[in-house]
């Protein structure tokens, strides 16, 4: 039981230390809302859940050594959100309510989420040390289950947070662009200096 309530401590302190995906969930939330902040959460959410799902199963060592191999992808993701953050920085101020979401904001988490080689390969390393010996694949799915929910409950206070801000920012949506083009960008940053070393 103690390694359980060791295990998120440890994730809420993870999760308040701001890395791709929070980036990516603050950007989306002052600039789409509350809604579509928490559909981002969603879909980081799950795209972390694929990658536990890939140490469950044994795969992690696997993808370290294909991770060269998949870089190009990852650069991929940090072209893209590097693109929508200068697109958010240049757009004129508009009105929040006119501002529509795309479909992609589900997927476009999930993928930045998935892609990161560093977050499964710490995942694989964090996660088995609050393990009981000889807890088997039960266990750590019951572990991996936990660090989820309390990751899921974190991000969502971020949009809480963010939505916050977007409600004073509303009658500057200027600074409001700008604001979600720099997390955007830092998403991508964060992405791109995300190297499999840990």
């Amino acid at each position: 039981m103690e390694n359980l309530i060791a295990l998120c401590i440890a994730t809420a302190i993870l999760v308040a230390i701001p890395g791709p995906n929070v980036a990516l969930i603050v950007a989306n939330s002052l600039r789409y809302g509350p809604r579509e902040g928490a559909v981002t959460v969603l879909g980081t959410t799950i795209g972390v859940a694929l990658q536990l799902g890939l140490v469950v199963i044994g795969i992690a060592a696997v993808f370290e050594f294909a991770a060269a191999t998949l870089t190009w992808i990852r650069w991929g993701g940090v072209v893209y959100l590097v693109y929508l953050g200068i697109r958010a920085w240049r757009e004129p101020a508009d009105d929040l309510g006119q501002i529509e979401a795309t479909p992609a904001v589900f997927w476009r988490a999930c993928m930045i989420a998935a892609m990161n080689p560093k977050t499964l390969l710490f995942n694989a390393a964090f996660l088995p040390q609050f393990l009981p010996p000889g807890a088997g694949t039960a266990g750590f799915t019951l572990v991996a289950g936990l660090f989820l929910s309390v990751l899921l409950l974190g991000d969502l206070l971020w949009v809480v947070f963010a939505s916050s801000a977007r409600q004073v920012l509303g009658r500057f949506g200027r600074i409001r662009n700008r604001l979600t083009g720099g997390f955007l960008v830092a998403a991508g940053i964060g992405l791109a200096l995300s190297r499999r070393d840990i």
